[in-house]
């Protein structure tokens, strides 16, 4: 795992193997994105990304770990385990709790490695 990416349109191919970029964020944006975060872990094979995660935090509190996705061809081999567990480590050692929402269906895999369910999560859609 490399810290991070010379090149955010592999970033931009990430999201797009996994469907997550609906609203059509930018090179620039997912930089931007990436580089407003709290802190990020990259995962590499050879020089492609192949998984990331980050963690939006306060330093203080929360830290809510956030875009945590592998590439649909390196999957089932626990490079998101590893990332995960690199962000909670984060999150233990600064004494922040390590949240996150997911998909519906994917509770087991979280509960697995120590998370439990404890809200329900909201959003409010705005126009992009």
């Amino acid at each position: 795992m490399r810290v991070y990416p010379e090149d955010f349109q592999q970033l931009e191919a990430l999201y797009a193997s996994l469907g997550w970029n609906s609203i059509h964020l930018s090179v620039t944006e997912l930089n931007m994105m990436c580089l407003n975060s709290w802190y990020a872990v990259y995962a590499f094979e050879g020089q492609k990304l192949v998984g990331m995660g980050r963690v939006i935090s306060d330093g203080v509190i929360t830290g809510v770990i956030c875009g945590l996705g592998v590439h649909p061809d390196y999957q089932s081999r626990g490079i998101g385990r590893r990332i995960l567990g690199r962000l909670v480590e984060h999150c233990e050692k600064s004494r922040v709790f390590p949240q996150l929402m997911c998909e519906e269906g994917l509770e087991p895999y979280y509960e697995k490695l120590g998370f439990q369910r404890f809200t329900i999560g909201m959003k409010k859609n705005i126009g992009r």
